[in-house]
């Protein structure tokens, strides 16, 4: 591939991720050439690193008819599938990569990484460890290997193979990356956030270490540290388990709500302990845009965060306000209109808290929480015409409330569980 010199540029333009120049070169030796293999599988490749899926797609099955038996092209078909999160399609593609070729350690490192995405960390470490038997410096492989490791709850052995694959490339930002994120699963947010900043200061687009670094900053806070700890945990479980959890939270609260209504001498010991249940349920939906208000406050944390972020936490911010308000104009005047204010703050903050959430549904939670806001706009301005604290807008509100924290939490566990 070194022999013309137009391709070595092309090799020399994708190291330095210059996708668009190392595209016109690759369509100029395209038109000279149009059926050859190499020049469409790098094109694929710009497209694919660009994002540019539909067009990565399209050249690589050109490729595939061109050349069917070829397992590098089913490699890319592969990873195209796995970012649109079409993950039986991604393995079923990495398998026929393998089928063709079973002495390629990138195939065995790609396919341990989907089964990583898809929780199955057990087959994600067989597969490691046989790409690192085909090549024991694979960084892929390494990398995949220790986050395996971490999620089997085998520290020791995570951070040892990590600290083996930075002795192999000590400034590549993806294991820099991947140290951080294990060390900060641990509790260890000091020397996360020294990982985060290497990976950043080699790669400052790095988005796995931009987002490590805004948690690890967030991570200083006890409280926060708590919530993190409940997010891995809930993280690393499989749909059923999560949704396992996030009912027996709810039963475990109703059982002893009963207790406390039929249980008059229980009351003082219960009545206590519903209301922090229903406080640790309801900050698990804002503590995440909450600290990010607070992290803007820090000169270099606001730069971390994306626009998305800043305005979720903006729109949390202000119905915590809009709570508080209402709140304590009604301690003064004893009006219920104001009741409604305090409430329609109170409820819009975990809709605001992840409006922007990725989910495969594309915009239905923003759209959810644009009519959310709407309703409960509603029912807070005929409260104040009338002076009444319910109408049929404040209906319609408290029952979309309830509903959203099972829409919320379908959409986002059906999103972790690809």
């Amino acid at each position: 591939m070194t022999d013309n010199p137009r391709l070595s540029r092309v090799t020399i333009l994708l190291s330095q991720q210059k996708y668009k120049e190392a595209g016109q070169i690759l369509r100029e030796l395209l038109a000279e050439e149009p059926y050859d293999i190499r020049y469409l599988t790098l094109l694929a490749e710009v497209h694919l690193q660009q994002g540019q899926l539909d067009n990565a797609r399209q050249i690589i099955d050109n490729a595939i008819g061109l050349a069917p038996d070829e397992p590098h092209l089913f490699y890319i078909k592969s990873r195209i599938a796995a970012e649109e999160d079409n993950y039986d399609e991604a393995e079923k593609l990495i398998q026929q990569s393998i089928t063709l070729n079973p002495y390629d350690a990138d195939y065995f490192a790609f396919l341990s990484s989907i089964k990583l995405s898809r929780k199955q960390f057990k087959e994600a470490l067989a597969l490691a460890e046989k790409a690192l038997e085909i090549d024991a410096q694979h960084l892929a492989a390494l990398n995949m290997r220790s986050t395996a490791l971490q999620k089997l709850n085998r520290p020791e052995e995570s951070f040892s193979t990590i600290e083996g694959a930075l002795r192999e490339d000590p400034n590549n930002p993806y294991t820099h990356a991947n140290y951080g994120w294990g060390l900060l699963e641990k509790g260890q947010y000091k020397k996360a956030l020294q990982h985060f900043r290497e990976a950043l200061k080699h790669d400052p687009n790095n988005e796995y270490a931009r987002a490590g670094m805004v948690e690890a900053m967030k991570a200083t806070n006890l409280i926060y540290r708590l919530f993190l700890k409940y997010a891995f945990f809930m993280g690393n479980l499989t749909a059923k388990y999560q949704w396992g959890v996030i009912i027996g939270f709810y039963v475990a609260f109703r059982v002893l709500k009963s207790l406390e209504r039929n249980n008059e001498a229980l009351q003082p010991f219960l009545a206590p302990l519903t209301l922090l249940i229903a406080i640790l349920a309801f900050s698990t939906w804002v503590i995440t845009p909450l600290s990010n208000l607070l992290l803007r406050l820090n000169p270099y944390g606001q730069f971390l965060l994306n626009r998305e972020q800043k305005i979720s936490s903006n729109f949390v911010g202000g119905s915590l306000l809009v709570f508080l308000a209402g709140v304590v104009l009604y301690l003064i005047t004893r009006q219920d209109p104001y009741l409604a204010l305090a409430g329609f703050g109170f409820a819009m903050m975990p809709p605001f808290s992840v409006m922007f959430a990725t989910t495969r549904s594309k915009h239905l939670l923003l759209i959810y929480t644009i009519a959310m806001a709407l309703v409960g706009g509603a029912a807070v301005a005929i409260s104040f015409s009338t002076g009444e604290l319910f109408n049929t807008f404040t209906t319609i509100f408290l029952i979309g409330f309830v509903a959203f924290q099972f829409v919320a939490n379908y959409l986002m566990i059906r999103e972790d569980n690809r």
